[in-house]
């Protein structure tokens, strides 16, 4: 089925002006003709103005009037005749109905949030998983086309190396086909709560959260082990996430403009161990740099005492200061000094 946009409909206004003085004419009428009934009796014109002022409201609900970026689906007794978009006070056959399977359905995202209602359904909702929230059903049936943003809820998930972490994106999406978001799926914003949920899931087991030296997996399925990560390639992460939900919504007429991740983090049970083990990771490097920066001063001074010529040192009384000058250098506490009044020797 294809998006029929309707056009020429703008005769919103001289409907209603039009419908506004008929309703004056015939009550006027009514009162002109009650008027004359004891000359005359004159029947058909008040059961015309009567009959006006009984069915004339039936104009009403052609009316409609819609703001920018706003669409409405229309059907005439169940059949689909065609889509109103743009802003304007149109008038469509007073029989066609609008539809918006979506309607009742609110999500946790931009323009389309709960303001606190006290519904046991949204309240069980929200405790699940994922972010299909339900909350109060919504009375419009206008399809906004604005660009809105889906805060996913925050997740656990097992990483490609079975460690559980938290993640959360930000979706960024609009409708482009109407159509399809109401006819082909049951509820568009429900399906894309769940095909974000899905392809998260999909795309995370894939990377590790960290890349520790030595174990790198294959991330792009080349067969090459990489350097991919959660935290060290969150543009590449989310720019998959982006693709993967892409391609599940491109049947229900939505676009996803941008994914984000927004939160990032160790699962409470393993948070703690993974600190400790990143906190010595770090204190392995900086012994590393300790070290290497007092083998060169060390280096150095040998070189200038040989150069200066000022003290002849034996291979034993040089291997002696070389681990002085070690310890020194590389330990955590202040040197304390200690006077040799003796020879050298």
């Amino acid at each position: 089925m294809n998006e029929i946009i309707l056009t020429n409909k703008k005769h919103g206004m001289p409907v209603l002006l039009l419908t506004i003085v008929l309703y004056v004419a015939a009550i006027l009428g009514i009162i002109a003709c009650a008027g004359y009934y004891y000359y005359y009796y004159p029947t058909i014109p008040m059961v015309i103005c009567i009959a006006y002022l009984c069915l004339g409201w039936l104009v009403i609900p052609g009316l409609k009037v819609l703001g920018p970026q706003e669409a409405l689906v229309l059907t005439l007794f169940g059949n689909y005749i065609g889509t109103l978009k743009g802003e304007g006070f149109y008038f469509v056959n007073p029989f066609c109905v609008a539809v918006n399977p979506a309607a009742k359905t609110q999500l946790n995202q931009s323009g389309d949030v709960d303001s606190g209602s006290g519904s046991p359904v949204l309240a069980a909702l929200k405790g699940g998983n994922g972010s299909a929230a339900l909350s109060k059903e919504i009375g419009s049936k206008k399809i906004s086309l604005k660009i809105m943003t889906l805060s996913n809820s925050r997740q656990k998930i097992n990483d490609c190396l079975g460690n559980p972490v938290e993640i959360g994106i930000a979706v960024t999406w609009r409708v482009v086909d109407t159509v399809k978001a109401v006819f082909d799926v049951d509820n568009y914003k429900e399906f894309l709560s769940l095909q974000c949920d899905s392809a998260l899931r999909n795309i995370v087991r894939l990377y590790p959260y960290d890349v520790v030296p030595g174990t790198e997996v294959d991330t792009t399925g080349d067969g090459v082990p990489d350097e991919g990560s959660l935290r060290g390639s969150s543009d590449v992460v989310a720019a998959r996430i982006r693709d993967e939900i892409q391609a599940k919504v491109q049947e229900a007429g939505l676009e996803i403009i941008e994914a984000r991740i927004t939160h990032l983090a160790y699962a409470s049970e393993i948070a703690a161990a993974m600190l400790q083990r990143q906190q010595a990771s770090a204190i392995i490097d900086a012994r590393k740099m300790i070290v290497e920066g007092a083998v060169g001063t060390v280096e150095m001074a040998l070189d200038r005492l040989n150069q200066s010529g000022m003290v002849a040192l034996d291979e034993e009384r040089k291997a002696a200061m070389v681990s002085n000058l070690l310890v020194v250098l590389c330990a955590n506490h202040d040197a304390q000094p200690v006077v040799n009044t003796g020879s050298l020797y």
